[in-house]
């Protein structure tokens, strides 16, 4: 195990059954390992600093009906709401005021004749603040809109694939949403110039050791700049309301393989993580995460994002609690970076 994790961290890849080894083996030993191993990875590439998002949830409308999701198209009990631009726009600048130069807009999957609107609100934030980095998290979408979404001024865009093997991916959605259709869309994102990011729900109903290697192997022919990992977390106003939540350990496991296989990429420690666990934010930074994305959305709104229950969104989960955060990154290490935080790979030029 232990020279897997070294060969892991040299050549960035296994073959499919060692990384079942990994995935089936891993003692609490050996995850200290693996973990240490990504970390030094990262602080490598990134050294001791974390970089920060200012994550706004413009809305939780969404026309799709994922069975995991608390905002799905079924759900008639969660109360609906879409934050107006003028309100986003706001929440940019109490964020760029407080040190915040990357914007996260994600809302649920609204239809395509919202795009034309999404793409003059980023039109407004990219003239209002123009070093500051805008990624989204919208949802499949034609192509056309993802152009319009780019030249508007948008630089980053996170769909998660959520599971690579097409029967999984059929118990976690319903018919008429299609795995191709969401990678042909990852696609896109990259042809167009995202920086684009993708990943999963670790302990999903239904998951395999054989769905995470797919996960890992689409993952690593996929090269995205970010990395998106976070436990399985149910709703209780969802079909899998019973299901257990994703493993921590499992999630971390995760985590970290990513970031040896991908020592550059952009990868957070989820607001699932800090749900399930008191302190599992920063167990994902000792694992190898370099991203973490405080609230910036209107306190009176935030209980109503509810993907998975009992979701953090208030203090170091927020953007008040900037001060809680950072004596927490430094009790293990750690200071914030309030830089744009883009790839590595992406020069100023390309953004």
């Amino acid at each position: 195990m232990i020279e897997l994790i070294k060969r892991l961290r040299r050549e960035h890849t296994l073959a499919p059954d060692e990384f079942r080894t990994l995935l089936t083996g891993c003692t609490p030993k050996m995850l200290e390992d693996i973990c240490g191993e990504a970390r030094e990875v990262a602080q490598e590439s990134f050294g001791n600093r974390i970089y920060i998002r200012g994550l706004i949830e413009i809305g939780n409308g969404c026309r799709n009906d994922c069975y995991y999701c608390g905002i799905r198209r079924s759900n008639r009990l969660v109360k609906r709401y879409r934050l107006d631009n003028d309100t986003v726009l706001e929440c940019c600048r109490k964020g760029y005021a407080l040190g915040f130069r990357t914007f996260v807009l994600q809302g649920g999957e609204e239809s395509e004749a919202a795009d034309e609107a999404m793409a003059e609100l980023i039109k407004r934030i990219r003239e209002e603040f123009a070093d500051a980095a805008i990624t989204l998290s919208l949802g499949e979408k034609p192509a056309e809109s993802y152009e319009r979404f780019f030249r508007a001024g948008a630089n980053r865009y996170l769909l998660r694939h959520e599971t690579h093997n097409p029967e999984h991916y059929r118990t976690l959605h319903p018919q008429s949403m299609s795995l191709v259709h969401r990678l042909r869309c990852l696609d896109d994102l990259k042809r167009i110039g995202f920086q684009t990011g993708t990943g999963i729900m670790v302990g999903s109903p239904g998951q395999t050791v054989n769905h995470l290697i797919e996960d890992i192997l689409f993952i690593e022919k996929f090269r995205p700049e970010m990395i998106g990992i976070g436990p399985f977390i149910p709703h209780c106003d969802t079909p899998f309301a019973a299901s257990p939540p994703g493993s921590l350990e499992q999630t971390l496991l995760m985590l970290s393989i990513f970031r040896l296989m991908h020592p550059h990429a952009l990868i957070p420690s989820t607001t699932a993580l800090a749900t399930l666990s008191p302190k599992g934010r920063e167990r994902g930074i000792l694992a190898g995460a370099n991203v973490v994305m405080p609230n910036l959305s209107p306190a009176e709104e935030r209980s109503k994002y509810a993907l998975y229950n009992n979701k953090a969104s208030m203090g170091a989960e927020s953007a008040e609690g900037l001060r809680q955060l950072n004596r927490q990154l430094k009790s293990i290490g750690y200071e914030v970076d309030y830089g744009r935080g883009d790839h590595p790979s992406r020069t100023k030029r390309t953004l």
